[in-house]
């Protein structure tokens, strides 16, 4: 009992909150930059280079294992302790890698990245090719006949803005989500991502405990056989929509085709597996 102590550091604090700031900080990057592409590049070009956008996408993850797979391999206190000192491996079960290097690099190469951000135009101009409307302009309606139909009566004083933007972020949303096909696009998505992010999250610890495998190598091994063949696949996929020039109905029967294929292929993996993991008190006795 002298041996239990609570824990007292609160740095997890400082972790929690760098998260949410950089999720804050990445998150407009995917929407707006999808609606930049729809309103300034021509339509059948469109898929190719939102196809390319998440590509460049899933690289950064890929990097990311890469990063971490290197890491992995560094002590914890690296630049503070001897390496001559250290006499444990990271094959030792006791080994910590350097899990903050990550940060730092990624935060850095970050921060880098959005410089140039700061130098756009605060507005572009619209090429004269591509200035007609489009079908993706209709799925709000008119703008105009929203604005006419939640701004108030000329006769009447005007109301505040923050309540006019308001009722209009409401109106949309609602106006969003009453679209049948884009729910249940929404609830496809949410299923595909559900199953993608636990797989990938538990396969290396899957590697480390049924194969031995350092928590070096099976981020490494994650990083080049997974997230690769995802982006390409992306790419593919909106190359093949621009080369056909696929209606919403064709782009929805060839993403089930492809996504009944992913879930007929991915049945076999009930079919390979490995016998459990000795480990004392759990799968086998102390004796």
């Amino acid at each position: 009992t002298g041996c239990e102590k609570e824990p007292s550091s609160y740095m997890w604090i400082y972790i929690l909150l760098g998260n949410m700031l950089r999720g804050i900080g990445e998150t407009p990057i995917t929407p707006l930059g999808i609606s930049y592409l729809d309103d300034f590049a021509k339509e059948e070009n469109v898929p190719v280079y939102v196809a390319c956008l998440h590509t460049i996408a899933m690289m950064g993850p890929m990097f990311g294992f890469l990063l971490g797979s290197l890491c992995a391999k560094l002590y914890v206190d690296v630049g503070f302790v001897d390496p001559g000192s250290i006499t444990i491996t990271p094959q030792d079960s006791r080994w910590v890698g350097a899990w903050w290097l990550g940060f730092l690099i990624g935060g850095a190469a970050s921060f880098l990245s959005a410089i140039p951000f700061c130098f756009l135009p605060k507005s572009l101009k619209k090429p004269e090719e591509v200035k007609k409307d489009k079908t993706s302009h209709g799925l709000l309606g008119n703008t105009s006949a929203v604005r006419n139909k939640l701004s108030p009566e000329k006769t009447k004083p005007r109301k505040s803005s923050a309540m006019l933007k308001g009722k209009r972020f409401l109106w949309s949303l609602k106006k969003v989500l009453g679209n049948r096909m884009y729910f249940t696009f929404l609830c496809c998505s949410l299923l595909q991502f559900s199953g993608f992010i636990g797989f990938v999250t538990y396969k290396p610890k899957y590697m480390e405990q049924q194969y031995g495998q350092s928590t070096s190598k099976s981020n490494f091994l994650i990083g080049m056989t997974t997230l690769p063949p995802v982006g390409l696949g992306i790419f593919l996929g909106g190359l093949i929509m621009k080369k056909y020039k696929m209606s919403i109905i064709g782009a929805t029967k060839f993403s089930f085709t492809m996504s009944f294929l992913s879930y007929a292929i991915g049945l076999l993996h009930f079919f390979v597996g490995c016998d459990n993991y000795a480990v004392a008190g759990m799968t086998v006795s102390y004796e």
